[in-house]
């Protein structure tokens, strides 16, 4: 096939516009649960609230539909009326709307007791309880009320946390003041590492 200049920039034209145009999905047609979703988000049938996403503290604005049939959120995105974020949002407050709808999340812990070599599943109740059976004994074997001074400290060397980002402000003071009152010294929060 013999090319010239003018044939090899229409080819060249061509190519460049189907590559442009070709992942727009035209002609495609919708998923079933995305025309659900869409029809659920329609102002008869859903609410309209904002809030301020979780994930750290510089405070974006979300807009948060949620269902009035099932009281469930069926979309969250950015508020574009939010001086902060202007309706854009980072990788994590995009997918904010999976940590409270989400049907993959976990509802068993796995626990692996001390010298086996196997997890096993428990729920998540005795999971809770064996933790706060675990705190309350390493507080009690190692509270320190004096130092070497003699000088009232009240402490728990022995036990630390980690926050997690998934907390707001809120949620992490309440946090840090049950841990401060069980005499942790050792707080750390995730948003800082």
């Amino acid at each position: 096939m013999h090319t010239n200049r003018r044939n090899f920039l229409k080819l060249s034209a061509t190519a460049a516009v189907a590559t442009a145009f070709g992942g727009l999905g035209l002609g495609c047609t919708p998923k079933a649960e995305a025309v659900d979703r869409a029809a659920a988000m329609d102002p008869k049938w859903s609410k309209q609230t904002t809030s301020i996403c979780c994930y750290c503290a510089v405070g974006c604005g979300l807009v948060v539909n949620t269902s009035l049939k099932t009281k469930r959120a069926v979309n969250v995105e950015g508020d574009p009326d939010h001086p902060i974020n202007e309706g854009a949002l980072c990788a994590k407050g995009a997918s904010i709307w999976q940590l409270a709808e989400n049907d993959r999340r976990p509802d068993s812990v796995l626990y692996r007791a001390p010298y086996a070599n196997k997890f096993k599943k428990v729920s998540l109740a005795w999971a809770l309880e064996k933790i706060a059976h675990n705190v309350k004994k390493a507080r009690d074997e190692n509270f320190t009320h004096l130092n070497s001074r003699g000088q009232a400290v009240n402490r728990c060397d022995t036990i630390a946390s980690l926050g997690s980002a998934a907390l707001d402000n809120e949620e992490c003071w309440a946090y840090s003041t049950m841990l401060r009152s069980l005499g942790l010294v050792y707080v750390e929060h995730q948003a800082r590492i």
